[in-house]
């Protein structure tokens, strides 16, 4: 596992950072106008916050908490939230109404669809967010067309089938397939739901972003409600292209503007984009390309969202690369509980956070950035669990056989 500093880590160091993240648009109002727009949902309900006081007290610190996003709306993962938001605003957009006035209901009416007639919106995935773009295209009357890199699970393949959409398997891989959905998506008049942004198409990844952010409102409600803090002192985000990691610590930057928790932002070593882009020394991003082969299937993704890059670069006090033993060793630590503490079902892109923080605990080879991000009996700690188990082969044979155990020279 390697590391290297972000601008929130170098500032405790008396560097310097240079530029500020954009952050403008994922700010409190924007978060409470995603949440309302989802609570017209029937489905809708807050996603549980698990609180694992006995791993806290094991490995010294004051508290450790995780976002189980196995729940969100029956889908198994987070990525709805960004989905189903931007969707809505693409919907309200062509009705001529603001977010703030719409709802489910109004845009599934029968006078809305007169107006809208049917759209197909058209995305790439490797498992998650085709799923989440597919059900809320279903949802509100909408169809979907989904485009998957090689190697997808056929679990994930079947699960978006499941939706009514058309989904297509590619011979290449993630960054392909995105490329791929939008060159389709010109030839046939479709609208894109991407949650990465490139020239000329940056709204949409902006709504998906706002989306996100309900996920970050509700874990600091619940923490509060649970214990009376205001805020964590860390939090550990998952990065593919990066708009999950961003839009939840834009959204803790500008709620907590004054002492921001610190970030640590993970990755897997195969696809480790933000990490090398965190190297550039003039601090552009930069894109992996290859077959970015790993367990954590949704954030197997090499080129970074140039807006989340942005509110990275800026906000994040870490950078991690990992090998997949880490996010495996993640799952089996949630599925094995001590104590009294919950079980939390998380598959290999939700568990890897906390892969990193048992490495970070207690591997003595990471001491320095342990001592560095000041983890010790004060630290609340806040992960997300952003999918549950989306491939339940892959599953049992990590936590039931031991698949992706930690190599013995690393023991």
């Amino acid at each position: 596992m390697q590391f290297v500093w972000g601008a929130a880590g170098r500032k405790s160091g008396g560097e310097e950072s240079h530029h500020a993240g954009d952050l403008g648009h994922l700010d409190e109002k924007a978060a409470a106008d995603a949440l309302r727009f989802h609570r017209s949902f029937a489905a809708y309900e807050p996603t549980p916050l698990r609180a694992l006081d006995h791993l806290a007290q094991e490995w010294g610190v004051g508290g450790i908490f995780v976002k189980d996003e196995s729940y969100r709306f029956g889908l198994n993962a987070f990525k709805v939230l960004g989905a189903a938001y931007a969707i809505g605003c693409c919907l309200s957009q062509r009705l001529g109404i603001p977010i703030d006035e719409a709802s489910f209901e109004l845009l599934r009416s029968a006078e809305a669809k007169q107006k809208l007639g049917t759209i197909t919106f058209v995305t790439a995935t490797d498992g998650n967010h085709g799923r989440a773009v597919a059900w809320a295209a279903q949802q509100l009357g909408q169809k979907a067309v989904i485009y998957m890199p090689k190697g997808a699970a056929q679990e994930r393949v079947e699960a978006i089938q499941q939706t009514g959409a058309e989904v297509i398997v590619t011979d290449g891989n993630y960054d392909e397939a995105v490329r791929l959905s939008s060159r389709m998506a010109e030839q046939h008049g479709w609208q894109v739901v991407q949650d990465t942004a490139w020239e000329g198409y940056t709204e949409i990844p902006r709504w998906i972003m706002q989306g996100y952010t309900v996920m970050a409102a509700e874990a600091i409600a619940q923490l509060q409600e649970k214990t009376g803090r205001t805020r964590p002192t860390h939090v550990f985000l998952q990065a593919g292209v990066g708009s999950m990691a961003a839009a939840v610590l834009g959204y803790l930057v500008n709620r907590f503007a004054d002492d921001p928790p610190l970030a640590v932002i993970v990755e897997p070593a195969a696809a480790d984009c933000m990490y090398r882009s965190a190297l550039s020394p003039d601090g552009s991003p930069y894109a992996v390309s290859g077959d970015l082969h790993t367990i954590m299937a949704g954030l197997s993704c090499g080129e970074p969202n140039p807006f989340a890059w942005e509110i990275l670069r800026e906000h994040a006090a870490a950078f991690v690369r990992c090998p997949d033993y880490v996010a495996a060793q993640g799952m089996r630590l949630l599925a094995a509980p001590l104590g009294g503490d919950p079980r939390v079902v998380s598959g290999e892109s939700g568990a890897v956070g906390i892969g990193v923080l048992a490495e970070l605990i207690r591997d003595g080879r990471q001491a320095e950035l342990r001592e560095r991000l000041q983890l010790g009996a004060d630290s609340v700690i806040l992960c997300f669990s952003t999918e549950g188990d989306t491939d339940a082969g892959q599953y049992r044979e990590i936590v039931w056989d031991g698949k992706h155990a930690r190599p013995s020279q690393d023991r």
